[in-house]
């Protein structure tokens, strides 16, 4: 059984997970608990950490850099940690404000906070020069959660009604798949009313 593993077994699992799920993939505690209890499985990241084979990126969350040429070691993505914290506390997250209108490519500009909305605690965490936010909201504002519809209502919201140009709606015709614009139908009644011409404009043939 797991319990029974020396340190250095538990050790040299933990860390073939993180090879065979590539550079780059955010890991929690809760990620190894098949392969032991939450005591050892702390002190195995914590020896790994300590060795140089893995980084930690905040408290309890860990990672095996990717290396670029020039720019050295880089730190994870922004997906790869959301993905993690939406594991570890088993909530779900939904882009928001200019991260959100960055992500349609409706803003060039990389936020140096980035929103989540989340039915969950609100926390924050730091990750190099990016501040990751996830601010607990309404059951509602979560209902279109990892769906199109749900990413386009926060990315107009935070624009605002003026902000909505043809040129913008153009933008998102042209990047997003006619199938995906269809589906924005099914949750206009997510949507504030003013939002919803805008998506049937979208999902348009």
């Amino acid at each position: 059984m797991a319990r029974n593993k020396s340190p250095q077994s538990v050790d040299s699992t933990v860390l073939a997970r993180f090879r065979r799920s590539g550079r780059g993939t955010v890991f929690t505690p809760g990620d190894f608990l098949d392969l032991g209890n939450r005591r050892s499985i702390d002190q195995a990241l914590f020896r790994l950490h300590r060795a140089g084979k893995i980084r930690r990126i905040a408290r309890g969350m860990y990672y095996q850099p990717k290396t670029h040429p020039l720019l050295g070691e880089l730190l994870p993505t922004i997906e790869a940690i959301a993905k993690a914290l939406a594991g570890r506390d088993r909530i779900r997250l939904q882009p928001a404000d200019a991260y959100a209108t960055n992500l349609l490519g409706l803003s060039e500009q990389v936020p140096a906070r980035v929103v989540f909305l989340t039915e969950g605690p609100g926390r924050s965490v730091k990750v190099g020069a990016t501040t990751i936010q996830l601010r607990h909201t309404t059951p509602r504002n979560m209902a279109a959660s990892g769906r199109l519809s749900g990413l386009v209502i926060q990315a107009f919201r935070h624009l605002g009604k003026e902000h909505i140009t043809p040129e913008r709606l153009a933008h998102l015709r042209r990047t997003i798949p006619q199938a995906e614009r269809r589906k924005l139908i099914r949750d206009l009644p997510l949507a504030p009313i003013w939002m919803h011409p805008h998506f049937r404009t979208l999902a348009a043939p």
